[in-house]
């Protein structure tokens, strides 16, 4: 929410609509209307957006605040986009969403790609390592996570310009 706000002064609706299931983000990450504007109002006490303005709404309902992202926010939404994601298993939402915004910002993320190569490759050698002390079960879910984390290395030495 707050890397959206970043981009731009907008409003809670815009980002509703970005964030709906048929939203340009919603395809990864979609954010019910309610959270939305309990996560701008969250940020906005933590002092990462504030109100610039507000904007009666053209069919006659409640005005519309224009937000901005403070200094503050502009500062902790580059350190987020940056940081690689932390565990194996949220690539899919969080490591994607990082790219999705980037990409918007023309920004480059060859950087968190790197980063974010960096981090599991450790993680892949322990499972490697897990693998040839299991059995059973335990070798099974060992395996499904090896295979899970190869192929994530392989999607970003790809997105790296690897193939």
């Amino acid at each position: 929410m707050l890397c959206l706000v970043r981009e731009e002064p907008t409003y809670g609706l815009v980002l509703v609509g970005r964030l709906d299931r048929n939203g340009s983000l919603g395809q990864i990450w979609s954010v019910p209307k309610a959270t939305v504007y309990r996560a701008l109002q969250r940020l906005e006490q933590l002092g990462l957006i504030r109100t610039t303005g507000k904007q009666g709404s053209p069919k006659g309902g409640p005005a519309r605040s224009l937000v901005e992202a403070t200094a503050a926010g502009r500062a902790a939404a580059q350190a987020w986009l940056s940081t690689p994601v932390e565990h194996a298993g949220d690539v899919r939402s969080e490591l994607m969403v990082k790219l999705a915004l980037l990409d918007r910002a023309g920004s480059d993320s060859r950087v968190l790609i790197q980063a974010q190569r960096a981090r599991l490759l450790p993680i892949a050698a322990a499972l490697d390592d897990q693998l040839r002390a299991t059995t059973g079960f335990e070798h099974t879910l060992v395996l499904w996570r090896h295979k899970a984390v190869t192929a994530t290395l392989q999607f970003l030495q790809a997105l790296a310009g690897g193939s």
